[in-house]
């Protein structure tokens, strides 16, 4: 029964302990910067030139390590492409197809309708490509994270020097707002890395935004619809309550109250 009871408060000691450290870990890291996006809110809708420089971020920086699983070449006529622009885009990637007549499979050029390939055959290949680090697949990345768009633009734009008196694992970088601050993926984006086509200054912020946008729109490519959708349903509500009180009035007018 003693015995019971030592071990049952050295557990509970133990568990204090971690979530004590797990509470000052958590608070080191500060809140994502918070701005204003332009799909927020009731009406917000989707910047489409931010979404199209958001892209030509993603194909520049991100497609050489990350994928986009969940986005079809053909959705990007949302963002204003023509099949002929989209049709070329899809040709930059490779995919795996077949079996052909021999009975093996065969890379080609891809085509609107496959989804946006991995830039690596499996897991592994990845971790061994990236010093045993994964990159993720980012179709639902805003989605996924804590923070959603504030998080990820944050991340992209938190690489600093990491502080005199922290220890930096080989191959991690600091980033202010990583869990942490160490983190595997090296600062992705550098200032006129990336040649907007619309002029736009290609600063380590704006290109932050533009593909944190993209990103949003391949996890929520339907939100315009939903919303356009929510609008029509409350407006409908609207008139159907002023027509039924209406009624209502009508119907007991000649009732005494």
């Amino acid at each position: 029964m003693r015995r019971f009871s030592w071990t049952k408060t050295l557990g509970a000691a133990a568990l204090a302990g971690l979530i004590a450290g797990s509470a000052a870990e958590a608070a080191e890291v500060p809140e994502p910067i918070s701005r204003d996006w332009p799909h927020e809110g009731v009406f917000g809708t989707f910047d489409r030139a931010a979404l199209q420089r958001g892209m030509q971020v993603f194909m520049n920086v991100c497609s050489s390590c990350h994928g986009l699983q969940y986005v079809a070449f053909r959705n990007l006529e949302f963002l204003g492409y023509e099949e002929p622009e989209i049709r070329a885009i899809a040709e930059n990637f490779y995919v795996e197809d077949g079996p052909d007549e021999f009975g093996d499979m065969f890379e080609r050029p891809a085509e609107p309708f496959d989804q946006w390939p991995s830039p690596f055959d499996n897991e592994q290949a990845a971790r061994a490509a990236n010093g045993g680090a994964y990159p993720v697949d980012l179709s639902l990345i805003t989605k996924a994270r804590a923070g959603g768009e504030n998080y990820l633009y944050s991340l992209l734009v938190g690489y600093t020097e990491p502080p005199p008196d922290a220890e930096l694992m080989p191959g991690m970088h600091w980033n202010e707002y990583f869990p942490g601050h160490q983190i595997a993926m090296a600062q992705p984006l550098w200032p006129d890395m990336v040649d907007y086509q619309d002029g736009t200054e290609p600063t380590i912020s704006q290109m932050a935004a533009d593909v944190t946008q993209f990103l949003h729109w391949a996890a929520d490519p339907k939100m315009e619809m939903r919303k356009e959708m929510g609008v029509m349903v409350i407006l409908f509500l609207i008139v159907l309550s002023i027509i039924f009180y209406a009624y209502k009035r009508r119907v007991w007018s000649d009732v005494e109250h």
